[in-house]
C-alpha cells in the first residue's frame, strides 16, 4: 500500500523537495478549493502561517489555487495554528489553511486543513484531496473568469485572537503580580501571546520573539524548556511558558525552573476540573506516549485514561465521539474542548494559570501530583517504514524486554507521522535499565530499517 500524501499533521517537507514545493501547494488549493466548493458553502478560506520564510511562497501558491478554483482567501499572516482554526469558526468559512511546520527546523515547511468548525480534516477527506493532486491527468473543473476568486488580507486578526482567549479566562481574575516568562520559540505566537498576558495584568519576561524567517524553533521554544528554565530562574519568575513554532503545544516549568511536560500539566487540569464538574464522565483522552503514571492517577481520583494513536487529531477525533472535554499528548498539545478544537498553546497556559491564581499556590506545589514513572525515548532515523512484523528481530527484541520488564512497565515503538524517524520508547521502574532497553532496541531498529 502506497504511503499516504498527508502525515499525521497535514503534509509536511523539506522546502523546493517534493512534496513541499510550489507546484505541489498549487495543485493542493485547487484540489481543495475543489473540493469545498461543493454543496451549500460561501466558499471562503482563511490561510495563516508561521514565520519561516517559505512560508510567503507557499501561501501565495495556495492561494493561487485556490482562487483560480472559485475560492475566496482571507489572509491573516503570520498567526498561531489554533488562532486559523478559530477564526475559520468565526468567520464563517469553508476551509481553514495553516502553512507551518510546527516545532521542525526553518528548512521544513507543511501544510494542514481545517473544516468549517475547526476541526483538522478526517484521513478520509485528506485522501480525497490528494487524490485529485497526485493525478497529472485531473481535469479542474475551472470556473469562468466571474467565478474566479478573491484574495485579501485582514488587519486585526491577531487582536481577534486575543480577545477570544482572553475570554476563555474566568472576568473575576486577573494575572496582576505574576512573573511571567513566555518563550515563542520566533514563531506564530511572537506578537499575540505576550500581548494577551500583559492585558491580563502579568509582568511578562518575553524570549523568542525576533522572528527573521530563518530562526524559528532554534535553540528556543518548546524544544528547548532550559532556556526558559534559566530565564525563570534570573528573573525570579513565577512560571515560563515554552511555545512551539506554531504554538498549539506547551511545556511549562515552575518557578524552580523544573520542566513539566504534558502528562504533568494534564494531571493537575483534570483534577481541577473534576472538582469543578467540568470533566464529562472524569474522561482524559490521551495518547499511547502517556506516561503509565497519569493512568495510575485517573484511577486512583476516579476517573478514566482512554489512549488513542499518537496525533493530537486523534486525540480530538476520540474526545468527540466519547464526548471529553480534556485531551492531549505528553508533548504538550493540550485540547480543552469546551473552548477549542484543536491544541492551543495560549489557551492551555491561561488554564494553568487559572488554577494558580484560584489556589493561591506556587506551581510546584500544584504540579507535584504526578510521578512519572521512569521513561526513555530515542529517535531512530530509518530509510525503510516496513511493517514491524516483517523484521522478525525487532519483535523479538521487543518481546525480550517486555518479558525482562515482567508487566511493570511498557514498549512502544511507533513511526513518525511527520518525519522519517522510528520512536523508540521504554518505560519501567529502574532509569538505568528503562535507558538500556531502549538503546538496544534502538540498535535493532537502525540495523533492521537502514
Amino acid at each position: 500500500m502506497a504511503e499516504r500524501l498527508f502525515g499525521t499533521d497535514g503534509l509536511r517537507g523539506t522546502v523546493n523537495t517534493a512534496p513541499m514545493t510550489v507546484d505541489v501547494a498549487l495543485r493542493l488549493g485547487l484540489a481543495a478549493g475543489v473540493r469545498f466548493r461543493r454543496g451549500e458553502h460561501q466558499h471562503k478560506v482563511v490561510i495563516g502561517k508561521d514565520t519561516r520564510l517559505s512560508g510567503y511562497m507557499l501561501e501565495s501558491a495556495l492561494t493561487a489555487g485556490l482562487c483560480a478554483a472559485g475560492m475566496h482567501v482571507i489572509m491573516t499572516g503570520p498567526l498561531p495554528t489554533p488562532a486559523i482554526s478559530f477564526l475559520t469558526r468565526s468567520m464563517r468559512a469553508d476551509l481553514g489553511v495553516v502553512i507551518s511546520a510546527s516545532h521542525n527546523p526553518f528548512q521544513d515547511n507543511g501544510i494542514k486543513f481545517f473544516d468549517a468548525e475547526g476541526y483538522k480534516l478526517p484521513d478520509e477527506t485528506e485522501d480525497e484531496i490528494a487524490a485529485m493532486v497526485l493525478d497529472p491527468g485531473f481535469a479542474w473543473p475551472y470556473p469562468d473568469a466571474r467565478g474566479v476568486g478573491r484574495a485579501t488580507k485582514i488587519e486585526d486578526a491577531g487582536g481577534r485572537y486575543i480577545v477570544y482567549t482572553k475570554s476563555c479566562f474566568p472576568p473575576q481574575l486577573t494575572l496582576s503580580g505574576l512573573r511571567i516568562v513566555v518563550d515563542c520559540a520566533n514563531g506564530a505566537s511572537y506578537k499575540v501571546a505576550p500581548l494577551a498576558l500583559e492585558e491580563l495584568g502579568a509582568e511578562v519576561f518575553r524570549l523568542g520573539t525576533g522572528p527573521n524567517g530563518t530562526n524559528i524553533n532554534e535553540h528556543c521554544g518548546s524544544l528547548h524548556p532550559e532556556v526558559v528554565a534559566a530565564k525563570v530562574r534570573e528573573v525570579r519568575a513565577d512560571v515560563g511558558l515554552a511555545l512551539d513554532g506554531d504554538a498549539d503545544r506547551l511545556i511549562v516549568v515552575d518557578e524552580h525552573g523544573v520542566v513539566l511536560d504534558g502528562d504533568q500539566l494534564m494531571a493537575m487540569c483534570a483534577q481541577a476540573m473534576m472538582a469543578r464538574g467540568e470533566l464529562p464522565g472524569n474522561l482524559l483522552v490521551a495518547t499511547a506516549m502517556s506516561n503509565m503514571a497519569l493512568e495510575i492517577f485517573m484511577r486512583e481520583h476516579g476517573g478514566t485514561l482512554l489512549r488513542t494513536k499518537v496525533g493530537d487529531r486523534y486525540v480530538m477525533e476520540a474526545m468527540r465521539r466519547e464526548g471529553a472535554m480534556l485531551g492531549g499528548e505528553q508533548s504538550g498539545h493540550l485540547i480543552f474542548h469546551r473552548y477549542s478544537t484543536t491544541g492551543d498553546g495560549l489557551l492551555a497556559a491561561l488554564q494553568i494559570l487559572r488554577i494558580m491564581r484560584e489556589k493561591e499556590k506556587p506551581l510546584s506545589q500544584l504540579a507535584g501530583l504526578l510521578t512519572p514513572l521512569p521513561q526513555t525515548l530515542v529517535n531512530v532515523r530509518v530509510e525503510k517504514r516496513l511493517p514491524f512484523a516483517e523484521r522478525p528481530a525487532i519483535g523479538e527484541a521487543v518481546a525480550q524486554v517486555e518479558k525482562e520488564l515482567a508487566g511493570r512497565g511498557r514498549v512502544l515503538l511507533r513511526y513518525s507521522g511527520t518525519e522519517a524517524l522510528c520512536r523508540v520508547m521504554v518505560e519501567g521502574e529502574n532509569p538505568d535499565k528503562v535507558r538500556q532497553y531502549a538503546q538496544d532496541l534502538a540498535a535493532v531498529v537502525e540495523r533492521e530499517l537502514r
